[in-house]
């Protein structure tokens, strides 16, 4: 129930807008309980009056009349808003959901994306997040105007005759007990179905990202058998959900509909013996219907309104994952930065149970040096620029930034002193404008296009279809791997940061493409501090200094004159890369 709680503080700036939808409800149920009412009347005190037949005739148009106005003129607008404030509140609580979730999405650390799945993260917003609306729709709002229903019908029930509302209320024990008995574990197998589309859709995620490797490899048919495996597990999750809802429905239905037939032979032995009026019996016959139809869209509620729990459950789920990396209470923004950064015997590991990728690193970088991180791949070069911008915080150790920890400042505003161009660079599926400008959102077209210009990247870009409009497709696939650095360097350069990080940015171009690139970084890292991570050497042989990383640790350190000299690890390795070359 601490699910429903929590939910409930969302919809709690919306309780006197869902209040009014009741009240509205209440007014439009009520209304159709009348009916029986005017049948007991017609045939009791018109049809079976002793008055004349034109008065008869005359108060039943009367009757008519009346009816024809409550439900042609008063109904229709009734209706009409009980259904749009319903829906207008229950979408607007969904939408401050959606957004407090995306929120939360973004905050979350480089190492919770790295264990989930994609599709895992996007089912928990969109679909769960969409069930939820039910629980305003049917808890919030139904649920309540059907138990109005049920309580005004037995109400009137009760000022006709007592001992025939009690007999038809004899069913109504074993009712709650069925609900009660069928419904506890409905919410168990909801839950396991919700989670089994979710891998469903997780699967569908990255096999759709992933399909140049499915027809480059030709294993189409493999990867129909293990689509098979998810959406068959999925279908056995649903159909063990639908067998316990069908149990359900059958035996509460059984009972619900017992209880008119109890109504007709009991009322119909107090007609025969006179104790009764035929009017009556057929109103009671109504309400019977009446008081027993709420209870059966109860029980389709009840099923309603577990799936939209165990969604609640998914969607706090995502809401309570902790995040790796937060900032302190007291945390300050960086201001006028010098870009001094020293990794303060810096340890580091993924996980708590797994080895230090990063061991004891310890290293002084001065205002405006450009630092080349170089060694074999798995050696944590990477994972050393992932801790700048605290993507990730360090185990043991201290990183500093002007002689300040980096984990006292706000990240957001730390992030916002660093510019990055990493080897697989992510587009999005936008214009060539759109992209650059993530580089700075309020920045003007004029200084897009200087920036565009700045990275190499201008003249392309004109030649593109609709120019800096032209749309890139999903992860600027339209674009060549050369054209999507470009666009990544000029974004870097519309953003101006005084620490810049270059992680592998050039290792998978063509050499007319590297050319530019190069040219384009070297412009872009004067006047600031740098990192460089690189696979090939001869891209950085003109950096202040090259630190070897070799098996989590710093080997070697020195300019590339230095180092060769040496003759150490990187000389091996310098000397390896000529020779392939």
């Amino acid at each position: 129930m601490n699910s429903i709680k929590r939910y409930l503080q969302f919809v709690k700036p919306y309780k006197w807008l869902i209040f009014l939808t009741l009240v509205i409800g209440i007014v439009k149920f009520a209304i159709p309980l009348l009916i029986p009412v005017l049948v007991q009347y017609v045939i009791d005190s018109i049809i079976d009056g002793q008055q004349a037949n034109a008065d008869k005739i005359s108060q039943l148009f009367w009757i008519i009349g009346i009816a024809v106005v409550l439900f042609v003129i008063v109904r229709p607008p009734v209706e009409y808003y009980r259904q749009y404030l319903a829906q207008w509140t229950s979408n607007k609580i969904l939408f401050d959901i959606r957004e407090r979730l995306f929120s939360h999405m973004q905050k979350l650390s480089f190492k919770y994306y790295s264990n989930t799945r994609a599709g895992e993260v996007i089912s928990r917003v969109i679909n769960d997040v969409e069930q939820t609306k039910n629980f305003v729709m049917t808890g919030l709002m139904n649920l309540w105007l059907d138990l109005a229903t049920i309580l005004i019908a037995i109400g009137i029930m009760l000022t006709y005759d007592v001992k025939l509302t009690l007999v038809a209320l004899t069913v109504f024990p074993l009712y709650v007990f069925s609900v009660h008995y069928f419904f506890g574990r409905l919410r168990i197998l909801t839950r396991k179905r919700s989670q089994a589309l979710a891998e469903v859709q997780g699967y569908l995620h990255e096999r759709v990202q992933g399909m140049s490797v499915i027809k480059s490899f030709a294993i189409e048919d493999h990867e129909q058998k293990q689509f098979d495996n998810k959406n068959g597990h999925f279908l056995t999750k649903a159909l063990d959900q639908t067998k316990w809802n069908a149990k359900a429905f059958a035996v509460v239905n059984t009972i619900t509909d017992i209880a008119p037939l109890i109504v007709i032979g009991y009322a119909g032995y107090r007609v025969i013996g006179g104790d009764l009026s035929v009017g009556v019996m057929v109103a009671f016959i109504a309400y019977a219907e009446r008081l027993y139809n709420p209870l059966r869209r109860l029980v389709s509620s009840s099923t309603t309104l577990v799936q939209s729990i165990a969604s609640m459950d998914r969607v706090f789920e995502l809401v309570d994952e902790k995040y790796d990396v937060d900032d302190k209470k007291d945390a300050k923004d960086v201001q006028n930065i010098k870009g001094e950064i020293v990794f303060d015997h810096v340890s580091f590991a993924y996980d708590e149970k797994e080895n230090d990728v990063l061991k004891d690193v310890h290293l002084h970088v001065k205002q405006g040096e450009t630092i080349a991180f170089v060694g074999m791949s798995g050696g944590g070069k990477s994972t050393i620029v992932s801790l700048i911008p605290r993507f990730y915080d360090v185990t043991k150790g201290k990183i500093l930034l002007d002689d300040t920890d980096i984990r006292d400042f706000k990240v957001k505003s730390l992030r916002n002193q660093i510019g990055m161009v990493l080897q697989d660079n992510i587009l999005f599926s936008e214009s060539v404008m759109m992209n650059i400008k993530m580089g700075n959102p309020q920045a003007s077209d004029e200084d897009v296009f200087e920036a565009a210009k700045a990275a190499n990247a201008h003249d392309f870009i004109l030649e593109l279809p609709e120019g800096y409009d032209t749309k890139v497709g999903e992860r600027g696939v339209k674009l060549s791997g050369g054209q999507k650095q470009r666009v990544a360097i000029a974004r870097v350069f519309l953003k101006n940061p005084p620490i810049l990080i270059l992680d592998e940015a050039t290792s998978a171009l063509d050499l007319e493409s590297e050319h530019l690139i190069q040219e384009s970084i070297e412009f872009l890292a004067k006047d600031r501090t740098t990192f460089i991570v690189a696979h090939r050497l001869s891209t950085i042989t003109h950096a202040d200094r090259i630190v070897v990383i070799d098996r989590g640790k710093i080997a070697e350190s020195g300019s590339h004159q230095q180092l060769m000299n040496h003759k150490g690890l990187y000389y091996n390795l310098f000397q390896v890369q000529q020779l392939d070359e």
